[in-house]
C-alpha cells in the first residue's frame, strides 16, 4: 500500500503511482486542504482560544494553537501588588477550582516567610481544596458528556456544584472567585452551619455520583466516542510535562499530594487512580475515581478535624480579625500596614506546588526584600496541555477534536494568565 505525502496545501501521490491515472494531464492531487478556525468562540473551545486546523475533508492533518485572547498579565501585575492582594489574581486562573489556587499561593508565601500554619487550618484547607477538586471534575466530565451528545449528566452535576458553592459561601462568603483563606491560615473558622452543610452533602452526593456513572461508564455511544480517541503514551505525556489526571490517565501515578505532601495530606488515606491507554475515556474514568477519593479525604478530615486556632501567630502578615481592629491599637496598626502593603518580605526564592484540579499548579516566587514580588511565575497545567493538543488531534475527525479538548480540561483563564 503506497503512502500519500502532504506538501504545502495539496495532497500528492508518489510519482510512481499517481492517484488519478485515467488522464495523463490530470494534476497529481486529489483535493485541496481546508483551513478551519476552531475557536476562539466560547463555549465551542471551552474558552477564548483558537486552533487553526488544516483539514482533509473530516480528517485533521495539522493544527496550530494560538492564545492571547484573554491575556491579563497577572505575572506582571504581581510585581506591583502587595503579597496580600495577589490572592484575587490566583482564583481568576482556574476559576473552576478557585480555592486550590488561593491555598497554593498562600502556602508559597508562607514558605518564603517561614510561617507554620496550625493543624486545624491545614485540615480546613484540605476540605476546601478537595471540594474544589470535585467541583472541577464535575464540570470537566459533565461537559465531556455534553460534547458527545449527552446533556442529562450535566444537569445532574450542576445541581451538585451549586451545593458546593453554597458551602463555599458559608466558609468565605464567595462562590466562584472565592478569595478564600489568608496568608497564615483561614480568614474565619469552619462554622457550625458550614460543617452541617458539608456533612449533609458528603452523605447525599454518592447516589448522584453513582447515577452519573451508570449513564456514562458503560454507555456504548459514549464509549465509541471516547475510547481510543486522543491517546497519549506515558513517554509523550512526560515529555510535554503533563501532570494531574491527564498524566495519570496515561499510566503514570504522579500526584503532588503524595510525592510532596503539604497541608497535612500525609495524614489521609487515599488511592491514586491511573489509566492504561491515556485516551479520552481513561481521562474521564480517572477523574470519576478521583471524585470518590476526594470524598474519602473530606470524610477523614471531618472526622479528625483538630481543635485549636485556625491561623498562625504571625501578626505582621496575618490580617487581624475586624473585632480586634476596633478595640486594639496594635491590631489596627497591623491591619493598616498589611492592607496598604507596607509589610516587607525577606529576600528569598521559593517554589511551591499543589495538586490543582487539572494538574500541578506551581508558584515560583522571587523576593528582593521589598513589599511586592520581584518576580512571580505561575506553572499553569492548561498551558502545557494545550501544546500537546494539535498532536493528539492529528488523524482524528473534527468531532473527535472537540471531545479531546473536553477531556484535557483546558481552562482559558489559566491557559492565558
Amino acid at each position: 500500500m503506497s503512502q500519500i505525502q502532504v506538501t504545502g496545501n495539496q495532497i500528492q501521490a508518489p510519482e510512481n503511482q499517481p492517484l488519478l491515472q485515467q488522464n495523463p494531464e490530470t494534476p497529481k492531487y486529489v483535493n485541496e486542504l481546508t483551513t478551519l478556525n476552531l475557536g476562539p468562540t466560547h463555549p465551542a473551545t471551552h474558552g477564548i482560544f483558537q486552533n487553526v486546523l488544516t483539514m482533509d475533508g473530516e480528517k485533521i492533518v495539522s493544527g496550530v494553537p494560538t492564545i492571547g485572547y484573554i491575556h491579563r498579565a497577572f505575572e506582571k501585575i504581581a510585581e506591583h501588588r502587595p503579597f496580600y492582594q495577589l490572592t484575587t489574581l490566583t482564583d481568576r486562573m482556574n476559576y473552576c477550582s478557585s480555592p486550590i489556587n488561593n491555598m497554593g499561593w498562600h502556602m508559597t508565601v508562607e514558605k518564603l516567610l517561614g510561617i507554620t500554619v496550625p493543624k486545624r487550618a491545614q485540615y480546613i484547607r484540605v476540605i476546601a481544596m478537595e471540594l474544589a477538586r470535585i467541583a472541577d471534575h464535575l464540570i470537566c466530565n459533565s461537559i465531556l458528556g455534553v460534547d458527545s451528545g449527552a446533556y442529562t449528566g450535566f444537569l445532574y452535576f450542576f445541581q451538585e456544584r451549586e451545593k458546593i458553592y453554597e458551602i463555599y459561601e458559608e466558609i468565605c462568603g464567595a462562590r466562584l472567585t472565592t478569595n478564600m483563606g489568608r496568608i497564615g491560615g483561614m480568614e474565619r473558622d469552619l462554622s457550625d452551619t458550614a460543617l452541617a452543610k458539608l456533612k449533609k452533602w458528603v452523605e447525599e452526593f454518592p447516589p448522584v455520583m453513582k447515577e452519573f456513572e451508570k449513564m456514562f461508564n458503560k454507555n456504548r455511544i459514549f464509549r465509541d466516542r471516547t475510547e481510543g480517541v486522543g491517546p497519549l503514551t506515558p513517554e509523550r505525556a512526560l515529555n510535554y510535562g503533563f501532570t494531574g489526571p491527564n498524566l495519570r490517565a496515561a499510566g503514570v501515578d504522579y500526584d503532588v499530594r503524595v510525592m510532596n505532601p503539604y497541608s497535612s495530606y500525609e495524614d489521609f488515606e487515599f488511592d491514586i487512580p491511573v489509566g492504561t491507554t491515556g485516551d479520552t475515556y481513561d481521562r474521564f474514568m480517572v477523574r470519576n475515581e478521583e471524585i470518590w477519593q476526594s470524598l474519602r479525604i473530606i470524610q477523614q478530615a471531618i472526622d479528625k478535624l483538630p481543635e485549636g486556632r485556625y491561623f498562625a501567630d504571625a501578626p505582621e502578615y496575618y490580617l487581624p480579625p475586624k473585632k480586634e481592629v476596633y478595640r486594639s491599637m496594635e491590631a489596627l496598626i497591623y491591619h493598616f500596614k498589611i492592607i496598604m502593603g507596607e509589610i516587607e518580605a525577606p529576600v528569598g526564592e521559593v517554589y511551591h506546588s499543589v495538586e490543582g484540579g487539572n494538574g500541578e499548579l506551581g508558584f515560583y516566587l522571587v523576593s528582593d526584600g521589598g513589599r511586592t514580588p520581584y518576580r512571580l511565575h505561575f506553572r499553569r497545567p492548561s498551558f502545557i496541555y494545550y501544546q500537546a493538543y494539535p498532536e493528539m488531534c492529528i488523524g482524528t475527525t473534527l468531532s473527535d477534536a472537540i471531545v479531546i479538548m473536553s477531556s484535557l480540561n483546558v481552562i482559558a483563564g489559566e491557559l492565558d494568565a
